[in-house]
């Protein structure tokens, strides 16, 4: 069996593109091992041989990557009219059998040397479909399905296309560090970066015993799914203890400014980190005005202790459109388990809404963290990598 893989984004990068086309193939190498699939790159096309019975886990993978706008499982011929335009009639009867009454067919010739025009192809292989099928109608503006012809080394026809993740692939743009609860957006957050070609990291933040250790793994879960999305076995998780960091703003901090001080500290903590790690960004799961700590003056206050750029894609999404992708990824049942994360255990009732970043920071600072900054950072637990797992 063989599936012709689409690129998308790619296209449009001009001198650079040969790079990113071997970032996706080294992608494709690493989803398809274990398969006994073979992968080809020909002119800005993939091509996956495989057999029959590993083209169900082909598909899955293909399905799971960044970077590719679709494939089609194609048949492919010698470049002859008359075992072109035979292939063509017998992926017309597939379809037919699969429901379609209606179709068009549409030719790309790479190979100039092909005796047939692409008209003339068409209306070829347009009437040999006719005469097989007098029931399959010809309909040029709205087919059911384009029985598609492309002509190149050898000649690919393929009807049915599956749609791929689109994007770029993981790896053309450096490595985010994603701040992951086990909360709904998070996830999302880190998933849509990845399909801008970011690969990831996660840390996690741990207030053990207030956060139990069934909220930990929720997290080592969620790392998993979105490893199957980062074109990588397993994405690298990082636990850190904060509880001592959370006593502290508890203590002498007011209770309304509790949360806008923690997210601080965790910037802060997190810089650090993706320093270590390698990593060019922090990735948050914030919108804006969905909860107290997400108003445009809390999230300033809390970026101002980052020292790397804070990419947040969902800032102007709303929860629904949040949660639809969550259950599109795979990571919404976990995130729904009933295990709370530190921010949720320790919100004030009457949190402080619009603060001011001069007031923050000399409440931040009156705190004395960095020696518990130091200390949590200092034992840090870097979790075995969290293997990616299966989604439905």
């Amino acid at each position: 069996m063989t599936f012709l893989v689409k690129l998308g984004e790619l296209t449009l990068k001009g001198g650079n593109k040969a790079g990113f086309e071997k970032i996706l193939a080294r992608n494709l190498s690493v989803a398809l091992r274990g398969s006994g699939a073979q992968l080809v790159m020909r002119d800005g096309r993939f091509y996956i041989s495989c057999t029959d019975s590993a083209a169900c886990q082909v598909e899955d993978e293909l399905s799971h990557l960044p970077g590719i706008t679709g494939w089609a499982s194609a048949r492919k011929t010698e470049k002859s009219p008359d075992e072109v335009i035979a292939a063509c009639v017998e992926e017309a009867q597939r379809c037919f059998e699969n429901g379609a009454r209606s179709f068009k067919v549409e030719s790309r010739r790479t190979d100039k040397s092909f005796p047939l025009r692409s008209y003339e192809l068409n209306c070829r292989a347009g009437d040999a479909i006719s005469a097989a099928l007098p029931a399959f109608k010809v309909d040029v503006r709205r087919p059911d399905i384009i029985i598609n012809v492309e002509i190149r080394e050898k000649a690919f026809i393929y009807g049915y296309e599956k749609k791929g993740l689109r994007g770029l692939p993981v790896g053309t743009a450096g490595r985010g560090l994603l701040l992951l609860s086990g909360g709904i957006d998070s996830p999302v957050a880190g998933f849509l970066m990845a399909l801008r070609g970011m690969s990831l990291a996660a840390v996690y933040f741990h207030a053990y015993p207030y956060t139990s250790d069934e909220a930990k793994q929720k997290v080592v879960a969620l790392t998993g799914i979105l490893a199957r999305y980062t074109a990588s076995a397993a994405v690298k998780l990082f636990v850190v203890g904060i509880t001592p960091l959370e006593q502290r703003i508890k203590e002498r901090a007011p209770e309304a400014w509790a949360t806008v001080l923690l997210r601080m500290a965790m910037m802060e903590c997190a810089s650090r980190i993706a320093r270590r790690a390698k990593c060019k960004a922090l990735i948050t799961g914030e919108s804006l005005s969905q909860v107290a700590s997400q108003t445009v003056e809390n999230i300033r206050c809390a970026e101002s202790r980052a020292a790397l750029p804070v990419f947040r894609p969902l800032i102007g999404m709303d929860k629904e459109d949040i949660t639809k992708k969550a259950i599109a990824i795979g990571t919404y049942e976990t995130s729904i388990l009933p295990y709370e994360d530190c921010c949720t255990l320790f919100s004030p009732l009457h949190p402080i809404l619009r603060a001011p970043l001069p007031e923050a920071t000399a409440l931040y600072e009156s705190l004395d963290l960095q020696s518990l900054i130091e200390s949590a950072l200092g034992a840090f637990i870097p979790m075995q990598r969290a293997l990616a797992v299966q989604t439905a």
